[in-house]
């Protein structure tokens, strides 16, 4: 008899019960044996498997390869599954919600089961590949795939997992966590799982796409699996199902309510905006009258009025040389920031040279007088510690190459660029530029700012982009002039720290270098400046006060003038009629020497709140142009003495405020200054120096009194007219970033470093201030706050990118923001609102936008942002990457922008560029 696959003994017609319980025996043996080898087969790939997960987390940048490696253990343990299943035939089907991903399996039925054996032990079931790969069963596998591996650049196509930290204090609406959670990924709550492929083939996963690269977190917490909001991702599906890796369309979603684009999604139920900013989940809610129809796909045109530079406020002399020249045309050339400005004194008009990128540092005017040549140091866009002369582009015509440190040479009438010279071959700066004279200006010298600081000698006019002659390495030390003889074709001379040298070019484009000779007399620490004489020699000042004059084609002192001015000397000019007139640095004295180097008793002095002479130019007759190294230009003559012309701040500029009713408006700095400009007469009203350096500013509403914030916690009740301080006041130690009256003018509020928001009613026609309260509620330092309309509340921004409301009466937070999103409110200067979400470029970082400003009329949004541009928006700006204008000019990041009273003009700061730029709309 066969029993369970045996035979019994040949002469029993029967089964005793000890035949059959010792048969049972064997055969449960014969299956535990083969339970066994399953078991210990299982447990030696699980022990690979989680070998191979350990070397995941340890070596995320070889994540790729050992994933192939994974699918076959996986491939083996699914193999394994099927045997042990009887007749089960499941499909695992993903399912994705707003806080992970789990798996359900699912039979040929639909039916879900636990699944038993047919000894009626409960066996786990194993999972799918993609369900080991996603991690939901095993917790170990689950909290160490949620981990975001630093991956390296590779060659092999890379899958990066990228989470984000949530902010529940950063949008009260939303449950507050502490805990990491992941990208949002598709399907949404309400989306249906598409039904399991037939024969108990694998559902292709849903794809999710890869994030901009964002701050890694610290640690992960298991997600809740609860689903909390309708969000769709930013990139795995479209609104008609869910798409493969290969493409293929894997489900459908006739549910789904909520729009996208690439970086934000929109919540119709809600009536709010999602986006990320450096990984931090920004939610902004749309007003009531917008929430219905809002499409976020729709595009936002730029708005028909555009801006033009009308003037610049400001001058280069605190750290760059003979950059101050007049022109036949009556203008007088000189830059600032990215911009070279020809300025007509008597005519009160300004041209600007837009051409450059970045920082212009050096100028030269070619012997005609109607071209110009300007050096620029690398642009914005230049990969941060990389040398394009050692790192070239594929194509150096290319728009972006214009990027990189280079030399213009243009047309000072028509403002039309000739040539562009020498990208690609700079290593920084520019710093000094000469053409050359006794051949009429075919040759171009140029002086780069690297370690070696290169000479290089260029036929500008050759070619699209000009012609190298020849480069050598100049000194390992500064390098702060050269200059073409005058008379002599084939010599240059250049001097900086401890030397002057003497170059000769020769015929076959070599140059030859000859020290210059300081015998027995101190060698001054630094040879300052350059001129030369009308009979061909050389004049130079040192940083010792003294005047040295080399023979020509010589390299050794003819003439020695001691101690002509105490500290440096910085410029030397040769007039008309052979006269020199020389400038100090440190004494601010213009001295008058005669073609013998004698002094003829004529000098005048800079006044000191002006600055030191920085360079001295030849004006119209016997006029002199005088540039400072506190960054102003002063005409005049040593007759009848010098008036300013051009003033400017000399340090970081940040403080903005307009005045509420006149064309006026102050700025004010880290150089301690305040400045009331006029924008008529585009000429400074009044200055004062505070002490402190200052951080910001703002009008009263009747524009009597001032308020003045500094770095130092301290800030300033001033008289508008008279600059009489009032009172000083201190609210911590930080930086006072932001101060604003309210629209009633009752209360005044003052956004600190320290996080927190100050609040103050105002009395007495805005001279006396009592504390309200302080609003606390940040976790960074306050940017960015408006009031409301009726002045009850306060909407602020902050370094960490949160937007936060506040009963400005009571001095707390409003925790449900979605009350107050149809609040009017009286200005817009916060970043980070639903009115101005359109202003953030595609994978922008938090900080990369500064100031934003609504014009009075509201139908404008202008921006300064860190890359030295001004955009000019249609307000509201509700699109994500909604199209503007976009101006350059400034070459630092750009501080501050805000509308004139009359909305007629536009102010814009720059940051270390310390200038002041004024735009006219039309």
């Amino acid at each position: 008899m066969r029993l369970n696959g045996r035979h019994g003994s040949s002469g029993a017609t029967g089964s005793s019960p000890g035949n059959v319980t010792s048969g049972k025996q064997d055969e449960l043996a014969s299956s535990t044996g083969i339970d066994d080898m399953m078991e210990t087969e299982n447990e030696s790939l699980q022990e690979r498997v989680a070998d191979l997960e350990k070397k995941v987390l340890e070596q995320g940048d070889e994540i790729v390869c050992l994933r192939s490696t994974l699918a076959d253990v996986l491939r083996r343990l699914n193999q394994l599954d099927s045997r042990s299943s009887g007749d089960y035939n499941r499909a695992s089907v993903p399912v994705r919600n707003g806080s992970g991903t789990s798996a359900r399996v699912a039979n040929q039925s639909n039916h879900v089961g636990a699944g038993k054996d047919s000894h009626g032990s409960a066996s786990r079931l194993r999972q799918t590949a993609y369900q080991q790969h996603s991690g939901m069963t095993d917790a170990a596998f689950k909290d160490s795939l949620r981990r975001t591996a630093s991956c390296a650049p590779s060659s092999l196509p890379q899958r990066r997992v990228v989470h984000y930290q949530s902010t529940g204090s950063l949008h009260s609406d939303s449950p507050s966590s502490t805990s990491i959670s992941p990208v949002p990924t598709s399907p949404s709550p309400t989306h249906t799982p598409p039904p399991p492929p037939p024969s108990g083939g694998r559902t292709t996963p849903s794809p999710r796409t890869p994030q901009p690269p964002q701050q890694r977190p610290s640690s992960v917490a298991s997600s809740s699996g609860s689903l909390h909001k309708r969000w769709s991702s930013t990139g795995d599906f479209n609104n008609s199902g869910i798409t493969s890796p290969t493409g293929s369309l894997i489900g459908s979603n006739s549910m789904a309510i909520a729009s996208r684009t690439r970086d934000a999604t929109y919540n119709e139920e809600e009536g709010s905006v999602r986006f990320f900013l450096r990984g931090r989940p920004i939610v902004l809610y749309a007003p009531t009258a917008i929430a219905e129809t809002y499409d976020m796909l729709k595009v936002a045109t730029a708005p028909q009025i555009r801006l033009k530079l009308e003037w610049v406020y400001g001058y280069r002399g605190r750290d760059c040389r003979s950059n101050l020249h007049l022109l036949p045309t009556g203008e007088i050339v000189y830059f600032v920031a990215a911009a070279v400005v020809l300025y007509n004194v008597e005519e009160q008009s300004q041209r600007h040279y837009l051409g450059h990128t970045d920082d212009v540092k050096c100028l030269t005017v070619h012997p005609n007088k109607l071209l110009v040549a300007t050096g620029q140091a690398a642009g914005h866009d230049r990969r941060e510690g990389r040398s394009w002369k050692f790192n070239p582009p594929p194509d150096r015509m290319a728009p972006e190459a214009e990027q990189w440190p280079h030399v213009r040479v243009w047309n000072s009438v028509s403002l039309h660029t000739l040539a562009v010279i020498g990208i690609g071959e700079f290593e920084r700066s520019i710093c000094c530029l000469s053409f050359s004279k006794a051949d009429g200006g075919v040759l171009l010298c140029a002086v780069d700012e690297a370690p070696d600081h290169n000479i290089s000698i260029w036929d500008w006019q050759r070619g699209e982009r000009g012609q190298k002659i020849t480069e050598t390495k100049c000194s390992a030390d500064t390098v702060v002039a050269a200059e073409f003889h005058p008379m002599d074709r084939q010599s240059i001379v250049t001097c900086g720290k401890s030397h002057i040298s003497f170059w000769t070019l020769d015929a076959g484009g070599t140059l030859y270098k000859r020290m210059g000779i300081f015998e027995n007399r101190d060698k001054p620490k630094y040879v300052t400046c350059l001129a030369f004489t009308q009979t061909g020699d050389v004049v130079s000042g040192d940083s010792n006060g003294n005047i040295i004059v080399w023979g020509r084609a010589t390299n050794t002192i003819s003439k020695f003038l001691r101690g002509l001015h105490e500290g440096s000397v910085f410029s030397v000019c040769v007039m008309k009629e052979g006269n020199l007139v020389t400038g100090g640095g440190k004494d601010g004295r213009l001295v008058q020497l005669d073609a013998s180097l004698n002094p003829t008793g004529q000098e005048t002095r800079v006044p000191e709140h002006l600055g030191p002479v920085r360079v001295i130019a030849e004006g119209r007759g016997s006029q002199l142009l005088v540039g400072t190294t506190r960054n102003c230009i002063l005409i005049g003559s040593l007759d009848l003495g010098l008036t300013p012309v051009v003033c400017g701040h000399t340090d970081e500029l940040w403080g903005l405020a307009i005045h509420p009713s006149l064309p006026q408006f102050l700025t004010g700095g880290h150089d301690q200054l305040v400045t009331l400009w006029d924008s008529m007469s585009h000429s400074v009203v009044w200055s004062k120096d505070v002490a402190e350096p200052v951080q910001s500013a703002t009008f009263s509403l009747d524009g009597s009194v001032l308020i003045i914030g500094c770095t130092t916690g301290h800030w300033f009740v001033m008289d508008a007219e008279t600059r009489e301080v009032y009172s000083t006041h201190t609210d911590g130690a930080e930086p006072i970033q932001v101060v604003k009256f309210s629209p009633d003018g009752a209360l005044l509020a003052l956004g600190s470093r320290d996080n927190n928001i100050y609040v103050y009613q105002v009395s007495e026609e805005a001279r006396k201030y009592s504390r309200v309260g302080r609003c606390m509620g940040h976790s960074s330092f306050v940017t960015h706050l408006d009031w409301s309309t009726d002045s009850q509340y306060i909407q602020s921004n902050s370094g960490d990118y949160e937007l936060l409301y506040w009963n400005a009466g009571l001095c707390r937070q409003v925790p449900q923001s979605s009350q107050l999103r149809d609040v009017e409110w009286a200005s817009n200067s916060c970043t980070l609102t639903f009115s101005s979400l359109g202003i953030w470029p595609e994978g922008a970082d938090g900080t990369d936008v500064n100031h934003c400003d609504r014009s009075h009329n509201g139908e404008l949004m202008a921006t300064a942002d860190d890359f030295g541009k001004v955009k000019l928006y249609s307000y509201p700006v509700i699109q994500p990457r909604s199209l503007c204008h976009t101006y350059g000019g400034h070459s630092s990041h750009v501080t501050n922008v805000s509308f004139l009273h009359d909305d007629s003009r536009l102010i814009s700061t720059g940051g270390r560029d310390t200038s002041v730029m004024q735009w006219a709309l039309s």
